[in-house]
């Protein structure tokens, strides 16, 4: 008796069962095993168990209702980002996993001073998913606050938080010193510092020649850290910097996240904020 063969003698029940225990990746590729794996693998008691306790809620408080007729092609269609909360966060579950990842727009956050118009701008640009992003056009106290419960977020699961930013080539003062960066719940707190650069080496070179005495003088106003991040490129034209990783567990904890650079008292401009997004780290 040939393996398939054997396979399909299985109740689909049971077989959807024991895919019900896996993730949805070995659910797909158990699909291909035999006709009655293929069965099981589509059914909405599989599915219905890899999407979170609260899809439904999420659901409701999409911006744009989504189409489906399965469990499964729910799923997939929250594989991509979708909007939620009247447009102020989005909503996104990782596809090998099913843990969900959540973006909270410029809106969302607590950005000082970001009602000044003199000190930030609101606009809407092409390359956002969200409706509005804040541009900074000068200020000397950057400061950036967001919050998110852990009961909204995957159980058990080691998230990492990221602040979502562009740097415009005619940018100024954002890295003069290091910013300083921030995750905490409870009381368990993850700091570090960042320079807020657009990779620019030979320019950056010039201004250390030039303000090299300023710089390490402003440099010594703020402490090392457990690092120092630096903007890398993400696969939608953005670029993040990791503020801090944490671990949401079983219960319900704010978790705290923060961008400052409050002690150099230069000014700075030229720096675009999108949100932040807390995504899981381990697939």
């Amino acid at each position: 008796m040939g393996e398939g063969m054997g396979m399909d003698m299985l109740p689909e029940d049971s077989v959807s069962t024991i895919l019900s225990y896996t993730s949805p990746s070995d659910a797909c590729r158990s699909s291909m095993v035999s006709s009655t794996f293929l069965s099981a693998a589509e059914s909405d008691g599989v599915w219905e168990r890899f999407l979170p306790n609260d899809y439904e809620d999420v659901v409701s408080r999409l911006v744009t209702p989504l189409t489906f007729t399965k469990k499964k092609e729910l799923f997939l269609l929250l594989c991509n980002p979708v909007l939620i909360d009247a447009g102020k966060k989005s909503f996104k579950l990782e596809k090998p996993s099913g843990k969900k990842s959540y973006m909270l727009s410029a809106r969302e956050l607590s950005i000082t001073w970001s009602d000044e118009p003199l000190y930030w701008s609101w606009r809407s640009i092409p390359e956002s998913r969200f409706s509005e992003v804040a541009e900074l056009r000068t200020t000397n106290w950057l400061e950036i606050h967001g919050r998110i419960k852990t009961q909204n977020l995957s159980p058990n699961t080691t998230y990492g938080a990221y602040l979502v930013l562009k740097i415009y080539d005619r940018a100024y003062g954002l890295d003069s010193i290091p910013s300083e960066i921030s995750v905490s719940v409870g009381d368990k707190i993850c700091n570090g510092t960042a320079y807020l650069r657009q990779g620019d080496r030979k320019k950056q070179q010039m201004e250390s020649l030039f303000y090299m005495n300023r710089v390490e003088m402003l440099r010594k106003r703020v402490g090392e850290g457990d690092g120092r991040e630096v903007p890398r490129e993400r696969d939608d034209g953005w670029m993040e910097i990791e503020l801090g990783e944490f671990f949401s567990g079983e219960d319900s904890e704010e978790v705290k996240m923060s961008l400052m650079e409050v002690k150099g008292y230069q000014l700075k401009g030229g720096l675009v904020i999108e949100g932040i997004e807390v995504r899981p780290k381990d697939q």
